[in-house]
């Protein structure tokens, strides 16, 4: 997976094939399927490369369909659905092996004016008053650790807390699956709007299905489990830089069914609400 933030630009560089058609790479990885936050920021790279500027995206709409093969490249097909005064719609069908792995539903908007409030940041640790959660694994695995750095260092996590039966620090009574952590790209990334939306939405799917396992003692990689993204969905409220701190607060409202669903909700250090992720993911046992 990407070690910087300049390799992480790279996979986000697509390739343009033919009229509405794209390609992307795929990087270096230990991995045995495609991660999702992945195809999801090739995606969103892909749909906008057809809609005219200033649109701008505030919203996706995704399934995954079935596991990516991380050898060989994705197409991106966008298809055109609909482009209004004020808001265009695009379809990404992405494919390998000539199927179909994944489908993503984008909508762009001309910025306007219009009524504004939020939901209240809730009061946590700062960043740099946050443990590194590659540190923390290193204190639990040094196998794990490794992986970890490997796959995901392009990325920098810090923990803030979760509401696990043992230890946690947030509190588990209203809602029982819940934790926190900061999150930046670690690199200086350009100004481009696009550039942002597309490193966080790759960032915005590691951690998010995780919180619906919390009030059970285990992690998403625990053998026990059998864990995989079913959907995703992201809506972009407010402008940000992906590049500096945000706060991803995530819970987990409920699980049933071999399935566990996640909401989260994404904050500048200064408190602006910039976007709301949701996920429904495979969390079957064994």
């Amino acid at each position: 997976m990407p070690t910087s933030a300049e390799e992480l630009i790279e996979l986000l560089d697509l390739e343009t094939i033919d009229l509405n058609l794209f390609r992307g790479t795929q990087p270096d990885t230990g991995l045995q399927r495609v991660f999702g936050g992945q195809v999801a920021a090739q995606a969103l790279v892909a749909g906008a490369q057809t809609v005219e500027p200033p649109r701008s995206v505030h919203s996706l709409h995704s399934y995954f369909l079935r596991p990516g093969d991380p050898t060989v490249p994705i197409v991106y097909d966008v298809q055109r659905i609909r482009d209004g005064r004020s808001f265009s719609t695009r379809r990404v069908v992405a494919r390998q092996h000539g199927r179909p792995i994944y489908y993503m539903t984008l909508s762009f908007q001309v910025a306007e004016d219009g009524l504004e409030h939020q939901d209240a940041m809730p009061e946590v640790s700062a960043p740099e008053d946050s443990p590194d959660l590659a540190e923390l694994l290193a204190n639990r695995s040094r196998v794990g650790a490794t992986d970890w750095i490997r796959e995901w260092s392009a990325l920098e996590l810090r923990y803030v807390g979760d509401s696990r039966p043992s230890g946690g620090t947030l509190p588990a009574d209203e809602r029982p699956a819940q934790s926190r952590l900061w999150i930046r790209v670690g690199g200086r990334l350009d100004d481009e709007p696009l550039t942002h939306n597309a490193a966080f939405t790759y960032a915005s799917d590691l951690t998010l299905l995780g919180s619906a396992l919390i009030p059970h003692g285990i992690h998403v990689a625990h053998p026990d489990i059998q864990s995989a993204s079913l959907d995703h969905t992201i809506w972009f409220h407010r402008p940000f830089r992906a590049d500096e701190w945000l706060l991803y607060d995530q819970w987990s409202p409920s699980a049933s069914g071999a399935r566990g669903l996640a909401v989260g909700r994404v904050f500048t250090e200064n408190g602006r609400l910039v976007a709301t992720v949701a996920q429904e993911g495979l969390i079957r046992p064994r």
